[in-house]
């Protein structure tokens, strides 16, 4: 489902059905979840924590979304964390965005497949990450997997580091 290679920082060749940047780190890759908790069982206040911060990052992963599927190319890398800014060319990014989306057509359904907080991702620096998979249907792919992967930006607010289409 989800490829194994896992990138940050960078591009990677795409194929036409396929689209990363800035940081891919599928679920499929050995991507560390850790808490604030010591060893051991996370405590109830860490599980709420987390809880929390995936509801965040999931609303901002959802509304940095609807400005991708607007076709706000130049918005969603203004809307994205700063690592992503700092990692991947405004002009590239629309270019690439706009090559692998426009093809695809319309969102036609999108539906939460899975949720994971994470400190650690491959090739990423540590800090808070929530990788969310989506399950999406366009008008001309109906089986398509996104990753959209939210950090926890300096200021504290919930920003996308990563998105990835299959």
């Amino acid at each position: 489902m989800l490829e194994s290679s896992c990138t940050f920082g960078g591009l990677m060749p795409a194929p036409a059905s396929a689209l990363a940047f800035a940081m891919l780190a599928a679920l499929a890759c050995s991507c560390q979840t850790t808490s604030s908790a010591p060893t051991g069982a996370p405590s109830a206040s860490s599980q709420e924590a987390a809880t929390a911060d995936e509801r965040a990052a999931q609303v901002a992963a959802e509304a940095w979304l609807a400005v991708v599927d607007s076709g706000a190319y130049a918005q969603s890398w203004g809307d994205a964390a700063s690592f992503f800014k700092g990692t991947v060319d405004q002009g590239r990014w629309e270019a690439q965005l706009n090559g692998a989306r426009t093809p695809l057509g319309k969102v036609l359904s999108r539906t939460l497949k899975a949720v994971r907080y994470a400190t650690t991702l491959p090739g990423a620096p540590d800090g808070q990450y929530v990788v969310l998979q989506y399950a999406t249907a366009f008008t001309n792919k109906q089986g398509a997997a996104e990753t959209v992967t939210p950090m926890k930006d300096p200021d504290g607010q919930w920003r996308v580091s990563g998105y990835y289409i299959k």
